[in-house]
């Protein structure tokens, strides 16, 4: 349930409402907007008279709200959330680029590699140091020493690092990690996803490989309910009959998930294609869609990488993408 407030109530007014609504044993999250403030009911809101609420001089209006999640809904909060992530934000009316290898492989890789992509313009550094396989036999990543790597790469060119997280155990090795990534397969692990919500990082979760638009919101909502309100939504493609490419990018999900909800929305379009040849077309479609910010692998030497390098693109690569990504976002800008 939200309760819309008059554009001219004292402060004084909306905390009396607060502790009442609190008296019902209901968390209450207040958005402030630049004409109305929005209390958003979260509970069981089924006792509560909407008429006897109307009644109350400083309340607009009152609306049952049908969808499941609450703290991600659009409707508790009319604004776009901005993430601040050291000197980047993700969210904010502008296209944040994440860049970096799949799996972090060497010291002299990685940071290879940030540098480059941060002189090509890439705001975040991703890369794994956990890696989730199919195959029991593929690489599974440095572990620890992959994140120790990363933090080098980060101490020498100062880019926000972006990793990915499997297990709950694994969550202390996380503390000087920036952003924590919530892969396509934990996307429902709600033990992590609660836990992960009483941190105080970013958590950037990426939306399962069969999952709905509404189950990935869901997900989002175990964390924001536990206390962290940072949350990033990913898509990363689906599966469907198709196999020519490795996933399918879906496209629809930038505008319909920024109507649903006011988190920043993310596109992985290698993980959607897995091929390097349709990664700058799909992100280039990502941007004319909304997206607000891009998750690209790119690799010093792909034949060589040891995991995904079909679907990275050389640093050269990268480098030419950047220029046209940002005369597509001043195009639409001024659209």
């Amino acid at each position: 349930m939200i309760v819309i407030l008059k554009s001219d109530t004292a402060s004084q007014s909306v905390q009396e409402l607060v502790t009442n609504f609190k008296s019902f044993g209901l968390d209450v999250h207040i958005s402030q907007g630049s004409t109305h403030t929005i209390l958003g009911l979260i509970g069981d809101t089924g006792r509560l008279d909407m008429d006897q609420i109307r009644m109350f001089n400083c309340v607009e209006d009152v609306k049952r709200i049908q969808e499941p999640f609450k703290n991600a809904n659009r409707k508790f909060h009319p604004l776009n959330t901005v993430i601040p992530v050291k000197d980047a934000a993700i969210g904010g009316g502008s296209l944040t680029v994440i860049a970096g290898p799949c799996s972090v492989e060497s010291e002299e890789q990685i940071i290879t590699v940030a540098r480059s992509v941060k002189s090509s313009g890439a705001k975040l550094l991703r890369g794994g140091a956990f890696k989730p396989r199919t195959s029991p036999y593929a690489f599974q990543g440095l572990r620890e020493e992959g994140i120790r790597l990363l933090l080098e790469a980060k101490k020498d060119t100062g880019l926000p690092i972006v990793t990915e997280i499997m297990d709950l155990s694994q969550l202390d090795l996380f503390a000087e990690v920036d952003v924590i990534q919530v892969g396509a397969r934990n996307m429902q692990n709600f033990e992590l996803l609660k836990q992960l919500g009483h941190t105080d990082k970013p958590i950037l979760l990426k939306r399962g490989l069969a999952n709905t638009y509404q189950e990935l919101l869901m997900s989002a909502e175990y964390i924001m309910a536990f206390g962290n309100e940072q949350v990033i939504l990913c898509e990363r493609g689906i599966r469907t009959f198709e196999t020519y490419t490795r996933n399918t990018l879906d496209i629809s999900a930038i505008p319909v998930l920024k109507k649903l909800s006011h988190l920043p929305v993310v596109i992985d379009p290698s993980h959607s294609a897995g091929v390097a040849e349709f990664v700058p077309q799909l992100s280039m479609a990502a941007v004319a869609a909304g997206c607000d910010g891009l998750m690209i692998e790119v690799h010093n030497n792909p034949p060589c990488a040891l995991c995904d390098g079909v679907q990275s693109l050389t640093q050269e690569q990268f480098a030419a993408l950047m220029p046209r990504l940002s005369r597509l976002e001043a195009a639409l800008q001024e659209a």
